[in-house]
């Protein structure tokens, strides 16, 4: 009976019904997605470091990957180190380095500079960790690239062109060395890169041939994959200490790092989250308490001819539960399409990589954060309903009759 009449009353109140439940929905949205804005960064950033599985990123030391143009020289031999540990399964190493597209077929560069200058990954396609072929070709042969939709798109190249590309740039003589005629064999989406940003990847070796002596024997990083999760602790602090040239970055540290840097949003997202449910409660305690006054008559009928306090308070609780539990719902659906439409529009946030989400869903902190909003309409209806339990009876029956 109590929800029946619950129920009846919303439903009596139909415009006013809609009306509180949107705005709960609009409530319980903004609180979603800023729950999903103060953990998603972090496990969005986590998730890109392991994509690949790399737990360990060395880099030349006191960097991080491609922070600066410093390089890790005699690579070899910091390669061959890695490999003889047992603990580690396996191991990639990257280069990098401007590209100088020189030529695509007949077009070519006015006054002889280039038709784009891009960034080149060198990686042992084997075990790269860098990108994700899309279609086409891996670089398998040393003529071989793969480049990134906003590269073909800069250079009007397509799978199949020919380019010819440098890897050096005199200023003083203002000529190119390190040619070479490359195939485009494939197209790849770059991890950590922004969509915008127009990369390719070239075999490592040919990279560091291209580069001459700058490139000899030189990498930008290396990446490793540690078989068990327990040591990567125990490979860091050993790999710094028989290769003192170099830092080790694990995941995890470099996810206290973000976490750290982003804290920022994270509180804002707090603030913000902590808003959005206090208006939520607000708003059914306003909605509530007007129904009741508007009963005033009506429950101390009720209350009249025997139907107890407790029912009473139980109908007024039930009418803000259901408000919220129907806000919540309608919410759940709106911000999931809120946070994606927003990723959609922070996706070309400057210098992020394109795989990077500003909201993450969770469904154990969504349903956490919507459970606190229903548990916050059920508080929301605890004073109308407290206020309804406790009118006189005879009182209130007297001065609906006289008014």
């Amino acid at each position: 009976m109590t929800w029946t009449l619950a129920w009846a009353t919303l439903v009596r109140h139909r415009a006013r019904t809609i009306l509180a439940v949107l705005g709960v929905a609009v409530s319980a949205a903004l609180l979603l997605d800023m729950v999903m804005l103060a953990t998603g960064m972090t496990e969005s950033f986590r998730g890109l470091l392991l994509t690949s599985g790399f737990q360990l990123r060395i880099t030349p030391k006191g960097t991080l990957p491609f922070d600066t143009e410093a390089t890790i020289d005699r690579a070899s031999e910091v390669l061959a180190t890695l490999r003889a540990d047992p603990r580690i399964e396996r191991v990639s190493a990257v280069a990098g380095a401007p590209l100088h597209v020189l030529a695509t077929g007949d077009r070519r560069g006015p006054d002889g500079a280039p038709l784009l200058t891009a960034f080149a990954l060198g990686d042992d396609p084997a075990v790269q960790g860098d990108y994700e072929l899309l279609r086409g070709a891996d670089i398998t042969a040393p003529d071989r690239l793969a480049a990134s939709e906003a590269f073909l798109e800069a250079a009007r190249a397509r799978v199949g062109d020919t380019l010819d590309v440098a890897a050096r740039f005199d200023p003083q003589l203002r000529t190119y060395g390190g040619r070479r005629r490359l195939v485009v064999s494939g197209v790849a989406r770059f991890y950590f890169a922004s969509a915008a940003a127009p990369l390719v990847a070239v075999p490592i070796g040919e990279l560091q041939a291209m580069r001459g002596d700058e490139g000899a024997d030189r990498v930008s990083a290396f990446m490793a994959r540690v078989r068990d999760d327990r040591l990567v602790d125990a490979v860091k602090r050993d790999v710094e200490r028989r290769v003192p040239r170099v830092s080790v970055v694990t995941t995890a540290s470099a996810t206290a790092a973000v976490e750290r840097r982003l804290s920022y949003f994270r509180q804002l997202a707090l603030i913000l989250g902590a808003i959005s449910l206090a208006i939520g409660f607000l708003l059914v305690t306003t909605l509530v308490t007007v129904s009741v006054n508007e009963r005033v008559g009506e429950i101390a009928v009720l209350r009249a001819i025997g139907v107890s306090r407790g029912h009473v308070v139980g109908q007024i609780v039930a009418e803000g539960l259901a408000l919220s539990v129907a806000g919540a719902v309608l919410g759940l659906v709106l911000g999931i399409a809120t946070a994606r439409w927003l990723n959609v529009i922070l996706a070309d946030f400057p210098g992020l990589p394109a795989a990077f989400e500003f909201f993450v869903f969770r469904a154990d902190a969504a349903w956490r954060s919507l459970a606190l909003l229903v548990a916050a309409g059920v508080g929301a209806g605890a004073y109308p309903a407290w206020r309804a339990g406790s009118l006189p009876i005879a009182t209130t029956l007297r001065e609906e009759a006289v008014g």
